[in-house]
């Protein structure tokens, strides 16, 4: 799996955060999504694509590279 985050669409509400810190984060400033680690461990998949699919501003991107 390889995640990519678009900040000019986040609008920094913060739930990708929430369901999965080792992953995403937010800057201090505007917060505005920060990427932790673009290629997450098997375990953190399933909250990856929640994160993704919860995304008010769908600016976050999940290629599952099959």
């Amino acid at each position: 799996m390889k995640v990519t985050v678009d900040q000019g669409l986040c609008c920094g509400s913060g739930n990708c955060v929430m369901l999965v810190p080792d992953v995403f984060d937010q800057r201090e400033e505007d917060g505005i999504v920060t990427l932790l680690n673009p290629e997450p461990a098997a375990e953190l998949h399933g909250a990856v694509r929640e994160a993704a699919d919860m995304c008010p501003a769908a600016a976050i991107s999940v290629d599952e590279g099959k």
